[in-house]
């Protein structure tokens, strides 16, 4: 139509369709009684009201304000014809040979019910809503219900035309009474119906019927509308019996091409976890776009000769990328499918859905994109024939009871006015009801009025919040704003947020600024402590331990000598000791010097610390005797300085601070960190910044001088010098652990108890405050550790505190804070006391507590992969800007200019972090894993955090890592690490318990045991280090023959249903060649062999013979009430997702 405009040339395109796919006409069915079988939409539908029970999701309600006079009479006759007519309105599905088929019902006596608005028991609103949802049956029928809620008796109960006369008479009277009795109803006509039987369009139908057929009644006459030639069950019979072979195939071909490889799930953030079956719960937003921006779109499409459906789905289908980071988006669009014009006039479920795939590029203009999906939609139209479901079928998606496949978001313009049915004497208007459920993720309905564009938001509210929906909607009209102003703009570039988001995303929550002694450099701090406390013990290491004149003096001496051997500004200073009292004055003297050190860990590969020594080109190398030795380093003995072997010499030197002319902005430190090629990577950290983080953090999370802060930390891990540093400028007490104790935890816990809780000596007192990675957290908590006897403040940071650790650590009633930040924006830059999990949010199963609001003088940014900010909800690179920053990485100029870039939004820099993070509404940030850690597997998005999460939820799993192995997509698979309380733990039953929680792609298929996770020296788990999976695979079945009486039984109804001479009762009914209508053929066997009635979605949770077998046992001896198991609290935990073999059936296929 497009491409003819004018009547003639659509005409002769129709024709030419009809030539091309031999379309035969649709003639009257034998009146046989032979079954009739149900349409391909209908087949498709109908499995998903077996699966869903009494879900209301595909139901359609209508209610009508009725204002007039109305003759009940002629209503009830003209409804009554409407349903002889309309076989639909009469249609049932029982089962015949473990399938069903339509049955054609007499005519019932009285179709409508008539309900007395006095004898509602709910508002009118609450009633009709609670009508909406009252379950049909689709065996026993009707699935077509019509109420009339009576306002005014004496109207109503009025009888045909025997009235008319009196009615005429008090015509005026009624007339003088004025507008206040039309302003009210006389009625609301109520229509419920399943999809099974109606769609949109068919209820155009019945509303036209109804006013042609009340009118004639009314007024004496018989019906003037033609007998139908046809009725929806011919269609479906000539449907399977056209739509095959050669026509199929041209047909499926295109779809097969056309949505090849395309996402198997638009990955829109959501506000709750997705649950592992997918749930209809709705709510609606409306929002009226500006008449003066309708207009200018309907130009655009004017200019750009595309109509005003392209345009809108043009913007849809870039703001879902937008919000999902997305470039390949597929959006589901309902169709008429009545092609054929004797189908106009029929009830019944026609309807057809196209799935319309866009493919966004970053150079893509506002114009280019616009043609391009103008084609996307013209081509869809010209092979829109082949229902959905044959779609879905031919492409074998990896298919989930979390989503619908192929789409997950429909769009749908409404640019026909729905006017009012005129009636004479009445007027029916639509009631606007309110929505409950929703069959998709999400779907946007537009109708064009007079007032402007209407936009409908109808979306799970088990899956987002109203809030969302709303920042989407707005997010959507400023899109299309920017589509009018300019057509050659970048589409990427668009804007998305409004003025006021991004001043509050930019400006207000990054209000950080508060005054730090920028002109000071670290150890200035500390001399300035030396001064207010020079008894007071600042660093102790076991029965050892410096007041703060004590190591004052001896760093002093350390920086007088170092200085004697060329020390000063800029000069790399290496520090390689084991942990002691000479670690805190290597540092102290180093940096008194002037020079900045760079931390070498003992316990790294002698290789690794050689590249170290090498890159850094370090002037000298501050260590110890034994140490050096050990570690064998190829340096020049007159560049090493050994703190013990040269003690003496040290020790003559001058104990007064050593004059410099370091600066702030001269290097403090450069710490190594890994990099992704294999090599490390020097980050250089000036003063300035390390002044900035630690008066911070004097702030907050705060210290006080009685404090004795345990420090675990190697140190050349960044986040050392918050243990080593921030307690020296307080006042407070450094407690250095040995390496051994920091690793294990029952060492670990001994070293944070009092020695003696009797006593009040100051060396008994316990540790008041430890900063740890959660890995060593957990290693505290497994050895059992609970703090209640001596509680502390806890420092949680350096990977995402999962929920499960923060609960635990909390349950002691002490201080916890999550702290994150990356080495090259200085130690933490952002920070959240963890006060209620309330605050705890879950990004589609991956719990992990918020990691706050950035810290002083230190800017975040979300962005996207085009440095724009996204709005809150939305995932995005974390970037981070302000006094932090690092200076770069050491002699690597080129990854400098890659990860440090000017800042778009105002002066200096920005570093981007390759983590992902969203911010909440509250403007509290979601860390949401690292980039690298997601990954695509079989076309699906996985982030690897959310299988994680899931199995550190089970009560024998203490920890869990899960990884890709595979070089090639084909080859991808998900490995997971367990560490759990063997032998206890059965990794047979870990699978179980994810297929119960998390889609079938997202279960690992090998499950790896061990002891514990290797852990960096950092305390990060390894995972380059993590052994390579062995050939223990879970998902390996061997046949094992059924034993049970019960699984006999199955056994036997699997193999007739499935046609194979062997089943084992661990083998997956999906995996070995079983589909969603061979699940119902089982089902039904179960139904009628067994007399067993469970829910269809059981067949889904236990996919196996041995499974479902000891469920249906425990189920019949009274262990299990299904009632409870299905509870709404239960569903979302307990359900299972699936997958379906990609090469389906011979037998289905023909089906």
């Amino acid at each position: 139509m497009f491409e003819a405009p004018t009547v003639a040339g659509v005409d002769a395109v129709f024709n030419q369709n009809l030539t091309t796919y031999g379309i035969a006409a649709i003639t009257p069915r034998l009146q046989d009684h032979a079954p009739i079988p149900l349409s391909y939409a209908q087949e498709r539908l109908w499995f998903l009201t077996q699966l869903e029970g009494l879900s209301t999701a595909y139901y359609a309600h209508t209610a009508l304000r009725i204002q007039g006079n109305l003759n009940l009479t002629a209503l009830t006759e003209a409804i009554r014809e409407i349903v002889r007519r309309h076989e639909a309105l009469r249609t049932t599905f029982p089962w015949k040979d473990g399938m069903a088929v339509q049955q054609i019902n007499p005519v019932p006596p009285t179709p409508l019910q008539i309900v007395q608005a006095d004898d509602l028991e709910l508002s009118l609103s609450d009633w009709l809503v609670k009508e909406a949802q009252q379950p049909f049956d689709w065996v026993a029928g009707p699935l077509f219900r019509i109420k009339l809620i009576c306002f005014d008796s004496t109207d109503i109960n009025r009888l045909g035309k025997a009235e008319g006369g009196r009615r005429k008479a008090e015509g005026g009277r009624r007339k003088a009474e004025g507008g206040r009795r039309n302003s009210e109803p006389t009625a609301v006509l109520s229509i419920t119906t399943h999809y099974l039987i109606s769609d949109g369009w068919s209820m155009g139908v019945l509303m036209q019927e109804l006013a042609a057929l009340y009118t004639a009644y009314e007024q004496g006459h018989p019906s003037p509308l033609p007998e139908p030639t046809i009725q929806y069950a011919d269609y479906a019979l000539w449907q399977r019996q056209w739509l095959q072979g050669e026509i199929l195939q041209s047909q499926l071909s295109y779809w097969k091409r056309q949505l090849a490889e395309s996402p198997a799930r638009l990955e829109l953030p959501t506000d709750y976890p997705r649950p592992a079956v997918q749930t209809f719960q709705g709510q609606r937003h409306r929002l009226t776009l500006p008449l003066g921006l309708s207009q200018q779109l309907n130009q655009l499409g004017q200019q750009q000769g595309v109509t005003l459906f392209m345009v809108l789905l043009t913007a849809f289908q870039l703001l879902l990328s937008r919000y999902s980071n997305q470039s390949d988006i597929v959006v589901g669009t309902p169709i008429a499918n009545r092609q054929r014009p004797e189908l106009d006039p029929l009830i019944g479920f026609f309807v057809n859905t196209l799935a319309l795939r866009t493919q966004i590029h970053p150079e893509d203009t506002v114009a280019t994109l616009l043609h391009q999906v103008r084609q996307v939609a013209l081509e869809a139209y010209a092979h829109q024939d082949v229902p959905f479901e044959q779609i879905v079928e031919a492409l074998q998606p990896e298919r989930s009871l979390a989503h619908s496949p192929i789409f997950q978001v429909l769009f749908s313009l409404q640019n026909v006015p729905v006017a009012s049915t005129q009636i004479p004497g009445l007027t029916f208007t639509p009631m606007a009801t309110e929505t409950v459920t929703a069959k998709f993720d999400l779907t946007l309905s537009v109708e064009e009025t007079e007032q402007g564009l209407i936009t409908d938001w109808e979306y799970n509210s088990n899956l987002f919040e109203m809030a969302t929906i709303e920042r989407m909607a707005s997010h959507f009209e400023i899109l299309l704003t920017g589509f009018v102003l300019d057509e050659s703009q970048r589409v990427v570039t668009l804007p998305l947020l409004s003025e006021a988001e991004r001043h509050q995303l930019l400006v207000e929550w990054n209000d950080t600024a508060m005054p730090y002694p920028e002109h000071q450099c670290i150890h200035d701090l500390f001399e300035a402590q030396v001064e207010r406390t020079p008894d007071a013990v600042a660093v102790s290491y076991l029965d050892n331990q410096l007041s703060y004149r004590e190591l004052n003096t001896r760093a002093n001496q350390l920086a007088h000598h170092l200085r004697t051997l060329g020390v000063g500004p800029e000069v790399l200073v290496g520090l390689c000791v084991e942990r002691s009292l000479d670690m805190m004055v290597g540092l102290l003297g180093i940096l008194k010097a002037g020079a900045a050190y760079v931390p070498l860990d003992p316990g790294y590969p002698q290789q690794r610390l050689q590249f170290m020594v090498d890159h850094a080109q370090i002037a000298l190398l501050v260590t110890q005797a034994d140490c050096f030795k050990a570690l064998g380093l190829e340096i020049a003995p007159e560049q090493v300085v050994c703190l013990d072997r040269d003690g003496e010499t040290i020790a003559q030197a001058s104990v007064d601070s050593c004059p410099t002319d370091v600066t702030a902005e001269n290097l403090a430190y450069v710490i190594y960190t890994s990099g992704s090629t294999g090599t490390p990577k020097g980050v250089q950290i000036q003063h300035q910044s390390v002044v900035n983080f630690l008066t911070t953090m004097q702030d907050e999370p705060g210290l006080r001088e009685c404090d004795r802060l345990a420090a675990v930390t190697t140190l050349a891990f960044d986040i050392a010098a918050l243990e080593l540093y921030l307690p020296l400028t307080i006042g407070a007490e450094v407690v250095i652990l040995p390496t051994a104790v920091t690793r294990d935890g029952q060492q670990l816990q001994r070293q944070l108890q009092p020695l003696n809780p009797a006593s009040h000596q100051e060396s008994d007192q316990p540790v008041t405050i430890m900063q740890a990675t959660p890995a060593t957290w957990q290693l505290l908590l497994a050895a059992g550790w609970s703090g209640e006897s001596a509680p502390m403040t806890m420092l949680c940071g350096g990977e995402g505190l999962p929920t499960t650790i923060a609960q635990q650590l909390s349950a002691s009633g002490a201080d916890l804070w999550n702290l994150y930040g990356p080495t090259e924006a200085t130690i933490w830059s952002t920070r959240f006391r963890v006060e209620t999990f309330d605050q705890v949010k879950s990004n589609g199963g991956n719990s992990l507590v918020s990691i706050g609001r950035p810290i002083g003088n230190t800017q975040v940014y979300i962005l996207d992969d085009h440095l724009q900010p996204v709005p809150i909800g939305v995932p995005g690179e974390l970037h981070i800007g302000g006094a932090g920053l690092a200076r770069g990485y050491l002699h690597q100029p080129d990854l400098t200019a890659e990860k440090f870039i000017s800042n778009p939004f105002g002066e200096g820099r920005l570093y981007k972090t390759g983590d992902l993070a969203r911010y909440g509404a509250d403007g509290n940030l979601e860390y949401l894993g690292r980039l690298d850690h997601q990954t695509k597997v079989r076309g699906f998005r996985i982030e690897l955090g959310e299988i994680e999460a899931v199995l550190r939820h089970h009560g024998q799993v203490q920890q869990a890592v899960v990884v890709v192995h595979g070089d090639t997509p084909s080859d991808k698979r998900l490995v997971a690490y367990i560490v759990g309380d063997a032998p206890e733990l059965a990794l047979s039953d870990l699978k179980a318990y994810l297929n119960q929680r998390l889609p079938a792609y997202m279960v690992p298929s090998t499950f790896v045991p061990l002891e514990k996770l290797p852990l960096t020296p950092n305390g990060k788990v390894d995972r380059r280090a993590l052994p390579a999976p062995g050939q223990l695979r879970v998902s390996d079945v061997q046949y094992v023959k059924p034993e049970s009486e019960m699984e006999k039984k199955l056994v036997v109804i699997w193999q007739s249903v499935l046609s194979m001479e062997r089943v084992g009762i661990h083998d997956n009914f999906f995996d070995v060649g079983g589909n969603s209508l061979l699940l119902i053929q089982a089902y039904h066997a179960l139904q009628t062999d067994l007399q067993l009635s469970v829910p269809l979605v059981d067949l889904f949770a236990y996919p196996t013979i041995k499974t479902l077998g000891d469920y249906l046992t425990n189920l019949s001896q009274g262990q299990l009430s299904p009632p409870e198991r299905l509870n709404s609290d239960q569903r979302d935990q307990v359900k299972t997702a699936t997958r379906q073999r990609r090469q389906a059936r011979r037998r289905h296929r023909e089906r």
